[in-house]
C-alpha cells in the first residue's frame, strides 16, 4: 500500500525530534561564483557545518530560509540564464526572508509554525473574498502576514485519512527544499482539527489558465515564455529526482500545477501526492494516484512508480505547452477517449 514515512507534530514524537535535531550539525550555504570558468552562470555551493544545541536555532541558522533568488539552496542552480541575477562581488547576495518580522520558532524542526489566529487575522477569518482555489483537498486562501507579506493559505477539510497524509506528505518532502522552480512552504499550522499549509503566493495564475482558461484574456503566451517555464520546471524534476536524498517523485505533473510569476519562471505545486524514493529504488502500489492523461501507462497498468512516471507526465505537459491541446479530447464518447500522444 502506497503509505507515505510519517512525521511528528504530536507533543510526543515531538521531543524526539528535538532531540534528534540537537544531535545533528546545521549546514549554512554559502553561494560563491565559480571562478574562470567559460560558464560563468552557474554557481557553487560551499557548505559551512556549525553546531547548535537549540532546536529552534538551528532551524534558523539552516538554509531554509536562503538563497531563493541565487538559485538552489542545494543544487546552486540558478536556473533560467535569461533572468538569473548575475552577481560579481566573492559572494552572492541573498534575498530577505518573507518570515521577516516574525517570531521564530518551529515545532518540527524547521520552517515556522503559524497558529491558527495567525491564519484567521491574515485572511480576514478565512472570508470567502480570499479564496483562490478549491479542491478535494480543501481550500486555499489568499491571506497577508502581519509583516506584509503576501502568502496562499492551503487549508485541509480535515485531519484524518487522505487529508492528513497529504499534509504530512508536503511537509516532509519540500520542508526543507530550495528551488527557484519549486513553489516555496513556508510553515505550517497545526491546531487541534486543523492542518494548514502555508505558501509563498505567486501571483500570475497557472500554465493551465494561460493555455485554457482565464489568463488568455491578458494575452497569449509566447513561445519564448513557454520555453522559460518548461525549462524551469525541467529543472525542478532533475533537482527533485537527482540532487537530493531521498529522491521526491512528484507523481501529479500537469498544468495547473505549474504556477507562474510576474517574471513568468515556472513553480512546481502541490506536493500531497508524492513519493519520496530512496537512490535506484521503485515502488509498487495498489493504489495509482495522479490525473488521467498525465499519468505513465507502465505506472497506470503495473504500479511500478519511480522518477520516470514524472519524466512521462513532462513530456506531456511539454507537448500541451506546444500545441495548445488538452491532454485528452474530451470531445469524444466516453468510449473513444483519444490522449495527447495517441492523437499524434
Amino acid at each position: 500500500p502506497d503509505v507515505s514515512k510519517e512525521i511528528a507534530v504530536d507533543e510526543v514524537r515531538q521531543h524526539a525530534v528535538v532531540e534528534n535535531y540537537q544531535a545533528q550539525e546545521s549546514h549554512t550555504l554559502t553561494v560563491q561564483e565559480k571562478p574562470h570558468d567559460k560558464d560563468s552562470g552557474k554557481m557553487l555551493g560551499h557548505l559551512v557545518r556549525t553546531k547548535s544545541s537549540d532546536a529552534d536555532n538551528l532551524s534558523q541558522c539552516s538554509s531554509a530560509y536562503q538563497c531563493d533568488r541565487a538559485g538552489s539552496a542545494y543544487s546552486g542552480d540558478e536556473g533560467s540564464s535569461g533572468n538569473a541575477r548575475r552577481q560579481y562581488s566573492q559572494y552572492a547576495t541573498v534575498s530577505a526572508s518573507p518570515l521577516v518580522g516574525l517570531p521564530e520558532f518551529s515545532h518540527l524542526g524547521w520552517g515556522h509554525w503559524f497558529t491558527l489566529r495567525d491564519l484567521e487575522h491574515s485572511t480576514n477569518r478565512f472570508s470567502k473574498e480570499n479564496i483562490i482555489g478549491e479542491g478535494g483537498y480543501g481550500v486555499v486562501y489568499r491571506g497577508r502576514l502581519i509583516n506584509g507579506t503576501d502568502v496562499a493559505i492551503k487549508k485541509l477539510l480535515n485531519n484524518m485519512g487522505q487529508a492528513e497524509k497529504e499534509f504530512r506528505v508536503e511537509v516532509e518532502a519540500i520542508g526543507h527544499v530550495r528551488h527557484k522552480n519549486l513553489v516555496r512552504l513556508l510553515g505550517y499550522c497545526v491546531e487541534g482539527i486543523h492542518r494548514m499549509l502555508v505558501y509563498e503566493y505567486v501571483n500570475n495564475g497557472n500554465l493551465e489558465q494561460w493555455i485554457h482558461g482565464a489568463m488568455r484574456q491578458h494575452g497569449v503566451l509566447t513561445w519564448e515564455a513557454r520555453m522559460k517555464i518548461i525549462l524551469g520546471i525541467a529543472k525542478a524534476l532533475a533537482y527533485l529526482h537527482e540532487a537530493i536524498e531521498p529522491k521526491v517523485v512528484h507523481r501529479d505533473i500537469k498544468s495547473s500545477n505549474i504556477l507562474i510569476d510576474e517574471d513568468f519562471n515556472g513553480k512546481l505545486s502541490d506536493f500531497g501526492l508524492a513519493k519520496m524514493l530512496g537512490a535506484g529504488k521503485s515502488h509498487i502500489t495498489t493504489r495509482v494516484m495522479g490525473t488521467f492523461g498525465y499519468v505513465a501507462p507502465e505506472y497506470a497498468n503495473t504500479g511500478l512508480l519511480n522518477e520516470k512516471s514524472d519524466v512521462y507526465s513532462f513530456g506531456v505537459l511539454l507537448l500541451e505547452a506546444v500545441t495548445g491541446r488538452d491532454p485528452v479530447d474530451y470531445g469524444r464518447p466516453a468510449n473513444e477517449f483519444v490522449s495527447l500522444l495517441a492523437a499524434g
